[in-house]
């Protein structure tokens, strides 16, 4: 499966004050405990897959007279957080479940300009994965901007389904 979204641009109180720093606490402990359950969902983790990518991306764009995407730290990071939700929701969207659309996480980010996203799901190696990308007008649309001069790959594995990865690419100027 595959998607695409593109963007442009006292005393009597001291008892109290100890319950308060033990619920507080407590809380953050849970949240925490929380957090830690995604994070068990993820088997594996593809962060650094843009450099693995660098030299196909440059061979798609070369083929279409476009100059090579430098793979970016930066924008990886936007795709690693993506993939690590989609990968701990079970289900592929733009939209994190945080109530965060793309715009949010790339701003987030730090990340200025036009950027796009691709994400795909299934069991794909880097060939595959860009094949089926060009062969979508808004992947390959995304893929072949003349505007971005950078890009970042990541996946995560599903805990249940190891060989199951959920891909995003985030590109940007």
């Amino acid at each position: 499966m595959l998607s695409s979204f593109a963007l442009s641009s006292s005393a009597g109180h001291a008892p109290r004050l100890h319950r308060r720093a033990f619920f507080t606490l407590a809380g953050g402990g849970l949240l925490v405990a929380i957090a830690g359950c995604g994070t068990v969902r993820t088997a594996g983790e593809g962060g650094g897959a843009s450099s693995s990518a660098s030299g196909l991306v440059g061979k798609i764009r070369s083929s279409a007279e476009l100059p090579a995407m430098a793979p970016d730290s930066q924008l990886e990071q936007a795709a690693l957080q993506q993939a690590r939700y989609m990968a701990a929701a079970g289900r592929m969207e733009h939209t994190t479940g945080w109530g965060k659309d793309f715009a949010s996480r790339v701003s987030d980010n730090g990340i200025e300009g036009a950027a796009a996203e691709n994400i795909a799901q299934g069991r794909m190696d880097l060939a595959r994965l860009f094949d089926m990308w060009m062969n979508s007008p808004p992947h390959r649309r995304n893929m072949l901007d003349p505007r971005f001069t950078r890009f970042g790959l990541a996946y995560v594995a599903d805990a249940k389904r190891p060989d199951w990865r959920y891909w995003a690419l985030v590109m940007g100027k």
